[in-house]
């Protein structure tokens, strides 16, 4: 480990040059998912939607991610990281001019399910291939680049629903997409392809030409030895999915991932105008205005954990971040039992948002981007994907009616925060017994870890 610090030979502003493009995917994917956000007010009135058609006008894209990494799951392995995000950013590009005009909401679903599928191989392949290119010592911050791009995706799309609400102008706020869908387009035209892609394909001479220009010639030797000797030891099947030590960094990588999409973070931001409004705060142009500060907070947080995934190891941050996010929950609920400001519920969500994106919210994609073997990698990152994105499309379409259903059995909805309260203290006790600590690993070491072992202890 303290070698791979010793030789500090990287080329850090190719890498960041390499993740920045690649992170245009995460971008897309945090913008396609919360422009519906500021607009579901408008597409509420304009369909004359009820609670469970509200319910589909936001998971509808959210059930096209599930569709992605089935997709995905070939396609990384057959046509390369790079490729597939160009199809992703294709699939882009037509939801968000099919999103812009439809007449009913069969048709502004079916388009909205188009960029869901976009979203799935983004979010699968973005930090894979980020992860793929990076040093050991700057992968934790690299991958974070990605989130980082999801926040700032996240915050113009509020700012830019903001601006359009003025009017109604809810076609407008989809249509805004294509500028940086083309700057996706255009940058992938300007990156390499995977060195571990190329390598598990064979072409070993291409591979080392990428590594070279990524950490000199005589890492770039040593790294592309560690990586073949670990190919020879992968079978790349699906079979070995169930192997010992794979099954269980499978399992862990899964429940990650749920516990990342059913905590009520997220919840918070799709619904975040409606939630306002709810509370009394105001029209939907105000609550519109007043999410910007929530996301703002939540950019903030992300430059942030910057630092803190470079200090400190992946389990503390979890752990931590997680426990004030369930404190969050517990101060919204409260605001609601008590009748108190709405203000008061937008400082829970700060709580709430801001612990999200300092921890589970960067961490849950760089574990699953490193804790699989390369030869399996596209296969467990696509079978988590699917499953993170069910359990989205299950919490986004589920939501309204809970609320809905605190709403009428009690007045208020305060109920349902208690349930993510609980969910975020599972998720703490999950991290301390499961999760292994892989800061500063290779990725070859972590591989072969599982590979040859698969008893990990979480406290190593």
């Amino acid at each position: 480990m303290n070698q791979l610090h010793a030789e500090g030979k990287a080329n850090g502003a190719y890498i960041y040059l390499i993740a920045l493009v690649a992170a245009a995917g995460g971008f897309l994917f945090g913008y396609d998912l919360s422009i519906v956000s500021g607009a579901l007010p408008f597409l509420e009135k304009y369909f004359e939607l009820n609670a469970a058609a509200k319910g589909m006008a936001v998971s509808s894209a959210i059930f096209g991610s599930i569709l992605g990494p089935l997709v995905g799951m070939w396609m990384s392995d057959a046509l390369g990281r790079r490729r597939t995000l160009g199809i992703a950013a294709f699939c882009f590009m037509v939801s968000a001019i099919g999103s812009a005009l439809p007449h009913s909401i069969f048709a502004f679903n079916f388009w909205r399910a188009v960029g869901g599928i976009g979203v799935g191989l983004a979010a699968m392949t973005s930090p894979m291939y980020i992860a793929e290119i990076s040093p050991p010592h700057l992968r934790g911050r690299l991958v974070t680049v990605n989130q980082l791009a999801i926040v700032i995706g996240i915050n113009l799309a509020v700012i830019a629903s903001y601006a359009l609400s003025f009017g109604g102008h809810w076609r407008w706020m989809f249509a805004s997409e294509v500028i940086p869908i083309l700057f996706l387009m255009i940058g992938l035209c300007f990156v390499p392809r995977s060195p571990r892609w190329l390598a598990a394909k064979g072409k070993a001479e291409e591979a080392m030409k990428v590594l070279t220009k990524i950490n000199g010639s005589t890492q770039a030797e040593k790294e592309l030895r560690d990586i073949q000797d670990e190919l020879k030891e992968e079978s790349g099947t699906f079979s070995e999915l169930l192997a010992p030590g794979i099954r269980k960094a499978l399992l862990i990588g899964i429940v990650i991932m749920i516990f990342s999409q059913i905590n009520g973070v997220n919840m918070m931001l799709i619904y975040g105008p409606t939630i306002l409004v709810e509370a009394g705060i105001g029209s939907a142009s105000q609550a519109i205005f007043f999410t910007i500060f929530l996301n703002l907070v939540i950019l903030f947080s992300t430059i942030v954990a910057f630092w803190l995934v470079h200090r400190y190891g992946r389990r503390q941050i979890m752990m931590g971040g997680v426990a004030v996010m369930a404190i969050g929950h517990v101060l919204m609920a409260a605001t609601f039992f008590m009748n108190g400001s709405p203000f008061i519920n937008l400082v829970a969500m700060f709580i709430a948002a801001g612990a999200f994106t300092l921890s589970l919210a960067p961490l849950s994609w760089v574990i699953i981007s490193e804790i699989f073997p390369n030869q399996i990698r596209a296969k467990a990152v696509s079978i988590v994907c699917c499953i993170l994105y069910a359990s989205s499309f299950l919490c986004a379409q589920f939501f309204p009616m809970i609320t809905n259903g605190f709403q009428t059995r009690f007045g208020h909805p305060g109920g349902a925060y208690l349930i993510f309260a609980g969910i975020c203290a599972s998720c703490v006790v999950f991290t301390w017994r499961m999760v292994p600590e892989t800061k500063d690993l290779t990725l070859e070491n972590i591989s072969r870890f599982w590979l040859q072992q698969g008893n990990w202890s979480s406290s190593e």
